[in-house]
């Protein structure tokens, strides 16, 4: 599941050419009322008087309805009722039982179209106003880290699957402690709300012992034993399957390496400043959070050089397993689509990674999609580099 939302400060749904396309499509909608009139009319003098259009008329304000105002709607429903006795008059028919009938039905029809155009206004205003709540929540749970943190540069984006929706069981999160720059990127298992409340407990696990632990390994020892309690108090399947893989890093200050522990969650990758690019894996496979009941094994975090000008590239599985319309069922490489690539900054290369998914997925992604990129800058390192696209 995911919380529904209109914010939308670090997801995107659409490119700009699909926004212009909706509202082209918009506007022809709001137009067809008017020609349902004027074609009702056409066709209503053009044939004999036997023959009506009286279903045309009737349309008009019923379309209307859900993309005009109070007043717009009422405009339509009386042109509506002024187009039949102008049909009426043209064709000098005496009103008869049947005319009448054509009359009333169709300010029956008006009369309907203002009620649903009623209720439809106050189910846009109840959806705002739950989009207003779902946006407060989805600023606690996942809010957007600072573009500068501890003097690296960092961005980071949330693909959801669904259009306007906004998360589900990916995460992140960012923080300056005394012992680096550290953060965490991570996929719960399962959707529902179940799923992003496990998101709110392992960020603010995180948040509190990225402060306190001093080594990465205790901090996932701690992530560990709160995803622990909080399935004590699920029911069901979630209960004893509940996990989340997830990958930390730590990051000092300086020139030094970064540390990573990785618990179960996709490698992490370098993106050097030449175009060369590495996959950070683990050297020895951990099992996701939230599994120590099959066994408990020690964690040790992997060191990497982390050089002046690269970028670290985190995401969740919604990246890689996103699937081609043509050849169909291609799994997305991320390796294979970034390497020998140049990005002025990490902004960047998320946006341009965004941009290839879509092209590949033919913009039908079937996952979430969370994404974290880190970059060190280096000295007398340009403001603006060429940038490459990954699909040339």
């Amino acid at each position: 599941m995911a919380l529904r939302t209109g914010w939308r400060p670090q997801v995107r749904q659409r490119s700009d050419g699909g926004g212009r396309d909706g509202s082209r499509r918009l506007a022809l909608v709001r137009l067809l009322p008017v020609l349902l009139l004027v074609v009702g009319v056409v066709l209503d003098v053009a044939t004999p008087p036997d023959l009506t259009a009286a279903a045309l008329f009737a349309a008009a304000p019923l379309v209307a309805a859900p993309f005009y105002a109070p007043a717009g709607t009422a405009v339509a429903g009386a042109s509506a009722v002024g187009a039949v006795l102008l049909t009426e008059y043209l064709h000098d028919i005496p009103s008869t039982g049947e005319a009448v009938s054509e009359l009333f039905t169709v300010t029956t029809v008006g009369a309907l179209a203002l009620v649903i155009n009623r209720m439809l206004r106050r189910s846009g205003e109840r959806l705002a106003s739950a989009r207003v709540i779902a946006e407060t929540a989805q600023r606690a749970v996942l809010p957007t880290p600072a573009e500068r943190i501890g003097g690296l540069q960092v961005a980071a984006r949330y693909e959801a699957a669904q259009a306007d929706a906004f998360i589900g069981g990916d995460l992140f999160a960012v923080q300056d402690t005394p012992y680096g720059v550290r953060l965490v990127v991570g996929d719960v298992r399962g959707k529902g709300l179940e799923a992003v409340e496990a998101v709110a407990v392992v960020i603010g696990a995180f948040r509190e012992a990225a402060e306190q632990e001093a080594t990465l390994e205790a901090v996932a020892g701690r992530l560990e034993r709160a995803l622990t309690r909080e399935g004590t108090r699920r029911d069901g399947l979630d209960a004893v399957e509940g996990f989340t893989t997830a990958v930390l890093a730590e990051i000092p200050r300086g020139a030094g390496p970064v540390r990573l522990v990785n618990r179960g969650h996709p490698e992490p990758l370098l993106l050097h400043p030449d175009g060369a690019l590495d996959a950070l894996t683990p050297s020895d496979p951990a099992l996701p959070l939230g599994m120590a009941e099959l066994g408990v094994w020690p964690d040790r975090a992997d060191t990497y050089p982390f050089p002046a000008g690269s970028t670290l590239l985190f995401y969740t599985d919604g990246l890689s397993e996103a699937r081609s319309v043509e050849p169909p069922g291609v799994f997305y490489d991320p390796h294979e689509r970034l390497r020998g690539r140049i990005f002025p900054g990490p902004d960047r290369v998320l946006d341009a990674l965004i941009d290839d998914v879509r092209r590949h997925t033919g913009g039908g992604a079937s996952d979430d999609m969370a994404l974290l990129a880190v970059g060190r800058p280096g000295a007398r390192q340009p403001e603006r580099r060429r940038t490459m696209p990954v699909v040339p």
